[in-house]
């Protein structure tokens, strides 16, 4: 049988540790998928949903499924065979922008970035001069910046914006209304505080207008799946049988945001971000990400000359019960990650990983 954990600190790119009210609430009692009582839940979720978004889009909901799911969503109705889809590529989530692009039919025209460095907002609406879509990530995960998003809606013309806010949901300044985002998806497990498996998911009418009518993606069809929250008429119309257990996760997480304001959540994730980011260069560690445009809610710093990463992550397991996380692609072996996201955005977690990590580095 394998080993039970009773407690993981989970300071790496995500999951996080989640907010109590999340977990109680997966313990509530299952019920059917049409049930009023569920359907109310739901409701509320896709409000919350909205808020935590900044939008007014009655197209805002949980999709069933995670992350990149959303990221699948968002291209599967939105562009078709020869399409142009310009694409900001600044880590790999960029990337993998690219190939999900590629394989719903468009012909992708990448803006490379160093990584590290946030997307450089007019080279990508110089990049192509009529695309059917325009894609970048605000909080790239796989390197810890931030981009300008608003930047982007301003000088979109007819584009469709498409923005991947999985690090930055419910934790950064996310204002999807007023930066002109068109599709936005995102994650559960981060900055939410609730477990993996969800996607929240919003569509403007401009984008809903404009889209694929008959995707490739049937699970996906932002059609049907508007139908099935009564975006369109306020009509039920059966689709899928949804994770009742973990909209009711994300509820709570959701009311738990909101009860200690948005606004505080946010300074709450600066504050925590901030400090880290002081202590590792207090501690002589350099950062990865461009100064000005990382991350607060998950930090990237370099590997010392000398020390084993590998050995360093495993020592803050076996002693602290303690993730981190390594870097990705030819970053693997230089680069940590560590995130401070949820109920984990707090200055005792900053003291908690600055105190092992200096153990670790020392004695790994």
């Amino acid at each position: 049988m394998p080993h039970i954990l009773t407690s993981r600190f989970l300071f790496g790119p995500g999951p996080s540790n989640c907010y109590p009210e999340a977990m109680a609430a997966l313990a509530y009692p299952v019920l059917g998928h049409l049930d009023p009582v569920f359907i109310e839940r739901l409701d509320h979720t896709c409000q919350g949903l909205r808020t935590v978004w900044g939008t007014s889009n009655a197209r805002t909901l949980p999709l069933s499924a995670t992350g990149s799911g959303g990221m699948e969503a968002a291209f599967v109705n939105t562009v078709s065979d020869g399409d142009v889809a310009v694409i900001a590529v600044n880590g790999l989530f960029g990337e993998r922008m690219c190939e999900v692009a590629r394989r719903c039919g468009a012909t992708v025209v990448r803006v490379d970035h160093e990584w590290g460095q946030p997307v450089d907002a007019e080279r990508v609406l110089a990049a192509h001069p009529h695309p059917k879509v325009i894609a970048a990530v605000h909080a790239e995960t796989s390197v810890g910046v931030l981009s300008d998003i608003a930047a982007l809606g301003a000088g979109k013309g007819d584009a469709l914006l498409i923005t991947d806010a999985v690090t930055s949901i419910g934790g950064l300044e996310l204002r999807a209304d007023d930066w002109g985002i068109d599709v936005g998806y995102a994650g559960t497990q981060k900055c939410l505080g609730v477990p993996p498996g969800l996607s929240p998911f919003t569509v403007s009418d401009r984008a809903f207008e404009r889209r694929i009518k008959d995707p490739r993606s049937w699970y996906l069809d932002i059609g049907l799946l508007g139908g099935y929250v009564g975006a369109a008429s306020g009509a039920r119309t059966y689709h899928h049988t949804a994770p009742v257990t973990m909209i009711a996760g994300l509820e709570a997480a959701l009311d738990r945001i909101l009860a200690e304001g948005l606004d505080v959540v946010q300074a709450r994730h600066r504050a925590a971000g901030t400090a880290l980011q002081d202590g590792l260069q207090d501690m002589g560690l350099e950062l990865f990400a461009a100064e000005g445009s990382r991350l607060p809610s998950l930090t990237t710093v370099k590997v010392p000359d000398g020390v084993n990463s590998a050995a360093v992550r495993a020592y803050l397991l076996k002693n602290f019960s303690m993730e981190i996380g390594s870097g990705v692609g030819e970053f693997a072996d230089t680069v940590w990650r560590i995130g401070m996201m949820g109920p984990n955005a707090n200055s005792a977690s900053v003291t908690l990983v600055l105190g092992a990590l200096k153990e670790a580095i020392a004695n790994a």
